[in-house]
C-alpha cells in the first residue's frame, strides 16, 4: 500500500526548500520525487507503507525537521483523497477570535469572559454550563453591537475564502457548524461561502440579550451529529468527510471525521486529532487533499 507525505509551511513563511525535501525522502525512504504543490510552501511525498505506519512516519518527519515552521501529515492514498463533506468550526478556527469574548468586551468584562472561554476550550470545564454563564454575564446588551463586530472586528483567518470555495468547486458540501452563536454565523457563513450554517441561538427581546441560550446547545455532540446527519444525507462513507476545529467541543466531531484536522488548536485537540496544522494557514487542508495551489478557486 502507499501513504502520501505532506509538507506544508505558511505562505507567509516558505519553508519547504530542496534540503528540507530531500531529509523527508531520507525518512521516509521513499524513491519518488516530491510533486510540488505551491513553490516552497507545501509539496507531498508518495510513501511505501501500510495505515497503521503512517503515526510513527508523521512524528520521524517532525523530529527530522525539528523546528523548521513546516506542519507535516502522513496519510493513505486512496480513492476518497478529496473529500465531499467538509464541516468547521467557526470560533478561533474560521475566523480569529472567540465571538462571545469581543461581545464582551463592548460591556468590559472580556477577560473575565475568556478566561471561562479558555478552560472550556481546552476541556477543563464542561462546555454547555461554561456557555450558560458566559451568555449570562452579557444580559442587557443590545444585539445591534454584533454587525460592528462582524465588521471591525472580527478577522477571518487566512485561506479560508479558498478553502471552501476550491471545496464546493470540487463537488463537495460545506458546513459551518459553532457552538457559537447564528447572530455571527449567518453572515460570516455568507462571506465565506458556506453552504449550510448551524449555531446556539441567543435569547433576545426589544432588543436586547436576555442572558439565556435558546436550548438544546450545540456543544460536542451536536457537532457529531451534524457530521453523521449530513453524511447520511449524501449517502458518503466516513472517508469522504473532512472537520476541522480547535476546540475541546470540536474533539467528538473530528474523530468521526474521516480526515480530522485540529487547526492552531488547544493541547488536548492537537494531541488526540490525527493531524495537526500549527503554521500553515488554511490552504493547508487543501493540501492535505492533494489540491495544488494551481486548482484553487477565487
Amino acid at each position: 500500500m502507499t501513504l502520501v507525505a505532506t509538507l506544508i509551511a505558511n505562505p507567509a513563511q516558505p519553508a519547504i526548500t530542496d534540503a528540507v525535501l530531500a531529509e523527508a525522502r531520507r525518512v521516509t525512504r521513499t524513491e519518488h520525487q516530491p510533486r510540488i504543490l505551491h513553490g516552497e510552501v507545501a509539496a507531498e511525498l508518495l510513501v511505501p507503507g501500510a495505515p497503521e505506519e503512517a503515526p510513527a512516519l508523521t512524528e520521524a518527519l517532525r523530529a527530522a525537521l525539528g523546528d523548521e515552521p513546516i506542519d507535516v501529515a502522513v496519510l493513505p492514498h486512496d480513492q476518497h483523497r478529496r473529500k465531499r463533506l467538509f464541516l468547521a468550526d467557526m470560533d478561533s478556527t474560521m475566523i480569529e477570535q472567540e465571538c462571545i469574548d469581543e461581545l464582551a468586551d463592548v460591556v468590559g468584562i472580556k477577560d473575565q469572559v475568556a478566561a471561562i472561554t479558555e478552560r472550556a476550550m481546552r476541556g477543563e470545564i464542561a462546555f454547555e454550563p461554561a456557555l450558560r454563564e458566559r451568555v449570562g454575564l452579557l444580559k442587557g446588551l443590545s444585539v445591534g453591537v454584533i454587525d460592528g463586530l462582524i465588521r471591525d472586528v472580527i478577522r477571518l483567518t487566512p485561506g479560508g475564502h479558498a478553502l471552501v470555495a476550491t471545496m464546493r468547486a470540487h463537488g463537495a458540501f460545506t458546513c459551518l457548524v459553532s457552538g457559537g452563536f447564528t447572530l455571527f454565523t449567518g453572515p460570516i457563513g455568507a462571506t465565506l461561502g458556506f453552504d449550510e450554517t448551524r449555531a446556539n441561538r441567543l435569547d433576545v427581546a426589544e432588543g436586547h440579550l436576555t442572558g439565556q441560550v435558546v436550548e438544546p446547545i450545540v456543544g460536542a455532540e451536536a457537532k457529531r451529529a451534524s457530521l453523521l446527519e449530513l453524511r447520511a444525507r449524501w449517502s458518503l462513507s466516513p472517508s469522504e468527510t473532512l472537520a476541522v476545529g480547535d476546540g475541546a467541543n470540536d474533539l467528538p466531531m473530528l474523530g468521526e471525521a474521516g480526515l480530522g484536522v485540529a487547526f492552531r488548536a488547544k493541547p488536548k485537540v492537537a494531541e488526540a486529532a490525527r493531524v495537526r496544522i500549527e503554521h500553515g494557514d488554511l490552504t493547508a487542508l487543501l493540501y492535505l487533499q492533494g489540491f495544488a495551489a494551481a486548482e484553487f478557486a477565487v
